[in-house]
């Protein structure tokens, strides 16, 4: 009994802390992007880029593009994978856009960098972007005959125009600029601009007590809750009441506990900025260059948001708030989950495992992303904890590039798609890709020649430059494969 209450109150720290610490100023905007993106733009005026007769230097870059708009997960992405290649686009931008959405949307690279770190999710981020075009390429080289079969069964409905709103493209802007005043780590941002000190001789006590509730061991990667913290989580809470009774129904109209939902939303991420410590007996009230930049995101947010037609900001409001019941839930359970499984796994097998950055390393890692299948996003905080457990950075980013992919569940649903053969190439692709992105980034960090690094990769993109100019080629109509 006294083990599973040791689990039991690792996950629930665990989750405490994570609510506490790294939902906010990362995640809140980018379900508001997530849902803008799919209310406000135009499914043609992005698949129209992926049809027959584009060139490829233009039909991957669009497909890549596309699954950045999408905060989905490998199950998530696969039927609109199926939409997209039966209404016409070929295997290869097709295949870009199904590797690419799960793990280089615009929600997975702004919450990689929050938990992991800048440079790491830029890493992943470039990597997801050449690698994924370099397996759409290669799809498309290794199956160009089905391809031109399956083009001349299709019509041109890639073709259609679409226009997005001027208003609603401000908006995203602004929700951009929000996201970015609050994950960027710069100067101006983390500046402390002026302090005040409250008296409030009940905060001091109020931190020991958390501190006793949520034990943290710091060389395991556990964070402690502070009082910043519960005020947060006592914030999300209310959020999640007033949004059940605001949002579900807001198709039909707003009511007032949209408006304290909305309120609420901007007031969270208004604290989240401040500095809030415990200090002399009161309460140290830190207020930052970001709470500065966050404040006037918020306000042109609200200015733009105020402008769009009603049934469109309707609809941002829903598809935002369709992306948290569908992925958030998911989300706690698997921070739940990551907290139980740092009770019961030792250091030190992670470390002889994929301690290093070698072959064996990467390819553990690749394995485990490919069978172990985690929701949306829950791949971060695994990662996080693996990186606190002593793996590499290289297997890390290994495991980071196969594990938003594929899933057993996924891999069934893709067959039913594009068949088994094509199905067993993907697979392949994306597992030996993760492992060179590992191999890549892991030689990085240890301090390998850069030029070296960067000229490879520059090799890499021209050659990709060539696939895509011969693939060209072979595919136009009229040239001499037929």
């Amino acid at each position: 009994m006294d083990h599973l209450l040791h689990l039991l109150n690792g996950g629930l720290g665990n989750l405490a802390a994570y609510l506490a610490a790294h939902v906010l100023l990362c995640l809140v905007p980018a379900f508001f992007i997530a849902g803008a993106m799919a209310a406000l733009i135009p499914k043609q005026s992005i698949t129209r880029w992926l049809g027959r007769g584009t060139p490829g230097h233009i039909s991957y870059p669009a497909a890549a593009a596309a699954g950045s708009l999408l905060a989905v997960c490998s199950c998530t992405i696969v039927p609109l994978f199926a939409g997209v290649y039966r209404k016409g686009a070929g295997i290869g931008p097709a295949t870009t856009f199904l590797f690419f959405a799960p793990a280089g949307n615009i929600m997975a690279i702004a919450y990689t960098g929050s938990v992991l770190g800048l440079e790491f999710a830029a890493a992943r981020f470039l990597l997801c972007l050449l690698f994924g075009i370099g397996i759409g390429l290669l799809m498309a080289l290794l199956f160009w005959r089905d391809d031109l079969r399956h083009d001349r069964q299709t019509d041109a409905l890639f073709a259609e125009q679409a226009r997005i709103d001027p208003v609603a493209m401000r908006l995203l802007l602004a929700l951009l600029a929000l996201l970015v005043a609050g994950t960027l780590k710069l100067w101006p941002l983390t500046a402390t601009l002026a302090s005040v000190h409250l008296p409030l001789s009940w905060v001091e006590p109020w931190q020991d007590t958390l501190l006793r509730w949520v034990p943290f061991d710091a060389a395991k990667g556990e964070e402690g809750v502070s009082f910043q913290g519960s005020v947060l989580i006592a914030l999300l809470v209310l959020i999640a009441v007033s949004a059940k009774q605001g949002l579900d129904d807001i198709v039909e109209g707003a009511n007032r506990w949209t408006w304290v939902a909305l309120g609420l939303s901007a007031a969270t991420l208004l604290v989240a900025t401040l500095g809030l410590r415990p200090r002399d007996g009161g309460l140290a009230l830190e207020i930052t260059g970001r709470f500065c930049a966050v404040a006037a995101a918020l306000l042109a947010i609200f200015h733009y948001g105020r402008r769009l037609d009603a049934q469109l900001w309707r609809a941002w409001l829903w598809e935002s708030w369709r992306f948290v019941k569908q992925i958030f839930p998911l989300l706690i359970i698997g921070v739940f989950l990551v907290g139980v499984a740092r009770q019961l796994i030792r250091p030190e097998w992670i470390e002889s495992l994929a301690g290093q950055n070698d072959l064996f390393a990467n390819a553990v890692a690749v394995v485990f992303g490919v069978f172990m299948y985690f929701p949306s996003l829950v791949e971060v905080p695994v990662a996080r904890m693996f990186l606190d457990l002593g793996m590499h950075p290289g297997p890390l980013l290994a495991y980071l590039m196969a594990d938003p992919e594929l899933s057993l569940q996924s891999m069934l649903m893709v067959a039913a798609v594009i068949g088994r053969p094509k199905t067993a190439a993907y697979v392949g692709w994306v597992a030996l890709f993760s492992i060179a992105a590992g191999l890549i980034y892991g030689a990085w960090i240890d301090g390998a020649n850069r030029w070296f690094l960067v000229l490879g990769t520059l090799g890499f993109v021209a050659a990709l430059a060539l696939t895509v100019n011969r693939l060209h080629e072979r595919v136009t109509p009229g040239s001499h494969a037929t």
